[in-house]
């Protein structure tokens, strides 16, 4: 089977962890990925589950620009409160 190159940029960081954690597994991250591209080609899917993060919704985005210009123009003030204690 003829072999072709694919490219795509990541954070530095995270390729490095994940050259470390391939290694910790015995494989190589070119094995790490080609499995996974095998995996999603049979399953027809992303095999694992991918959630939205909901502070990047659309609703929060704009709640969050209403408020950055209610605190430019002065009519929403910031103040100090304490921190809350949470039970772990």
């Amino acid at each position: 089977m003829a072999q072709t190159m694919v490219n795509f940029r990541m954070d530095e960081q995270l390729k490095k962890n994940m050259e470390e954690t391939c290694k910790k597994m015995g494989i190589s991250m070119t094995a790490a990925f080609t499995m996974f591209a095998v995996k999603v080609t049979r399953e027809q899917r992303i095999p694992f589950e991918i959630t939205a993060d909901p502070f990047y919704s659309e609703e929060n985005i704009a709640h969050l620009k209403q408020m950055i210009a209610g605190i430019e123009s002065g009519k929403i003030r910031l103040s100090e409160h304490e921190l809350l204690e949470t039970e772990k």
